[in-house]
Formats: C-alpha cells, structure tokens, sequence
C-alpha cells in the first residue's frame, strides 16, 4: 500500500522511499529512492522509458505512487517545466498572456519573471515566433512566477542548440543561487549537467546508481546503460574544465573541480548545498538492453521500453534504493 503525506521530512522537501508506480500491467518504476534537500541540484538520467518523467512526477504528487511512500513538506511550492507544451500556432498568444494562462500574476510581476530569465523585451512577442531557447526561457519564467522552493525541468533543453543548451544550463544554476529553490532536473546530457548538478540519480525502471556526477560516470551501471564512449566523452569534458581562469589573467590548475559540482558540491567552495557522494551505489544486477551514447550528444535507442510484467496483477516489486546520504 502506498502512502503520501505531507510532513515535516526531517528538512527534506521530498522523501521517496521503495516507490514504485504500476501502469498498464506493469512497473513503470520500482523501490525508488529519493531525497529532496532544499537549495540542490538533482539530475535524474536514464535511457528512455527508464521512469525519469514518473518518478518526478510522483515526487510532486501529479503521479500517484502503488508502492512505498512519498512525503512532502508542507511548505512545498512546485515549479514545473514539462517536456512538451503543445501551442496552436494559429492561435495568437504573447508572451505575457502565456505566463498567465494558469497562474494569477499582475505585469510588474510577469516584467519581473521575464527579467530574471533574460526575455523582458519578448513580452509582447507571439509565442509561435520565439527560438526554441527563447521559449524554453519562457516556460522557465512562467514556472518561477510561483516563487517555487523546487523546480522540475522535464528536458528543458529540448529543441535548443549546443551553445542554447550551455546557456539554459548556466542560467538554472543562476537561478538556483538568486531564488534559493532546489532544482529536480530531467536530463539525457550528463556530460553538459555534470558541471552544474549536485547529486545524479541514474534510472532504469529502479535506481540503478547515485552520487556525485563523477562517481556516477565511472559507475559500471552508467556504462552498460550508456556505453563507453559517454564515459570517454565525461573524461574529455573533465580534462578540459580541469582550470580555473583568474581575475588577473593567470591560469589555476585543478582549483576547480566540475566532478564535485561547481556550484556547491562536493568538497570544494560553495554555497553550502552541496551533497557530494563520491562513491558508487551499484546493485550487482542486469540492467538489460539500454541507449548508446555517443560524445557528440546524440542518442540511439537499442531495444526499447522494459517489457510489460506478465502478471495482470501489480507484483510485489523490488527494492533497489538509492541509498541517499545528507
């Protein structure tokens, strides 16, 4: 029997222990593990139909779980980007009237949402003319008009460029730093994240491994999800961010680590919210057949969904946690 509630959580915005969430006759996921903490970064990646979407979905409460339980604090207030948002195109729609389809929010405050995200002159713009950044920028600012305490992104960086992606990145982790909020990030791109995320939970219908982004990438689960060519393309990105330029030109070598978390994790500076786990949490299981990955970013689906359980009935699932660490 499942349970939610909204308590205290010792801190926590979110706690999800053993979850699992039953679908169509079968686990879409299983004995998940999560914990939320204020003013982090979480980045869960996975192949696709690995559950990323389900499980940040029933962290908020728009999914309801089967199995385990989810607490919430009371003082949980969600911001959430989708990884789609269908608009009519022949529909006119600005900006401005955009960010008040479902929330309730005076100009002062729309010009304010728009200001943080960088598109204040685009208010009056029609949505079906913005870039793809411009739009994900948008939906951004739309979901902080809220003044959330956790941010969900679901893929925010769908049709934008390499160089949109790195922007978008940067400017979460701003916002991240400006609002305070702790940021639940849906992403294939561990690689582009790593330098900005706190903690990595890797899916696969359970948890497969978590940690620090480092750890996550020499896990031998990320490999046989991803291959080796993702964890080649993560010591290519590490050698290449291994320096910090200073104020006075000069270059310091190994200063600042992006493995640990560049805003506030691991053991370097910070503001404090970094949660760096830097050991693997491997389960000694098959994982099965999951997504090439190559360093360019692209992706290349092998086999699929999980197969649907052959029982009609919701089987009792397995626990594989995450085993979260404060």
């Amino acid at each position: 029997m499942a349970s939610a509630m909204a308590s205290s959580t010792g801190g926590a915005l979110v706690t999800m222990r053993g979850v699992g969430v039953f679908r169509s006759r079968r686990w879409l996921i299983e004995g998940v593990d999560l914990t939320i903490r204020p003013g982090e970064i979480i980045t869960l990646i996975g192949p696709n139909g690995s559950g990323k979407t389900t499980t940040a979905k029933t962290a908020i409460g728009v999914v309801s779980a089967d199995a385990g339980s989810v607490e919430r604090s009371r003082d949980l207030v969600v911001g959430y980007v989708p990884q789609k948002l269908a608009v009519d195109r022949s529909l006119p729609m600005t900006v401005s009237r955009m960010m008040t389809l479902t929330t309730r929010a005076g100009a002062p405050a729309v010009d304010e949402a728009l200001e943080r995200v960088g598109i204040r002159h685009l208010r009056k713009a029609q949505v079906h003319d913005l870039s793809g950044g411009e739009f994900q920028r948008a939906l951004l600012a739309r979901a902080m008009l809220r003044r959330p305490n956790l941010l969900v992104l679901d893929e925010p960086v769908q049709g934008v460029d390499f160089s949109g992606e790195i922007a978008l990145y940067e400017l979460i982790s701003d916002l991240r730093e400006s609002e305070g909020c702790a940021v639940l990030l849906i992403s294939h791109d561990l690689h582009v994240v790593m330098a900005k995320t706190d903690r990595v939970v890797c899916l696969n219908g359970h948890v497969c491994c978590a940690g620090s982004p480092s750890s996550v990438a020499a896990s031998p689960a990320y490999r046989q999800l991803f291959g080796a060519r993702a964890s080649e393309a993560l010591a290519l990105y590490r050698h290449d961010h291994d320096h910090t330029h200073l104020p006075d030109g000069q270059i310091a070598y190994g200063g600042h680590d992006h493995d640990a978390g560049a805003c506030g994790g691991g053991g370097g500076g910070g503001d404090g919210h970094g949660h760096d786990h830097d050991h693997d949490h491997d389960h000694g299981h098959d994982h099965g057949p999951g997504r090439a990955h190559d360093p360019q970013g692209r992706h290349a689906a092998l086999n699929g969904d999980p197969a649907p359980h052959p029982q009609d009935g919701a089987p009792a699932p397995r626990r594989a946690s995450e085993h979260d660490h404060a």
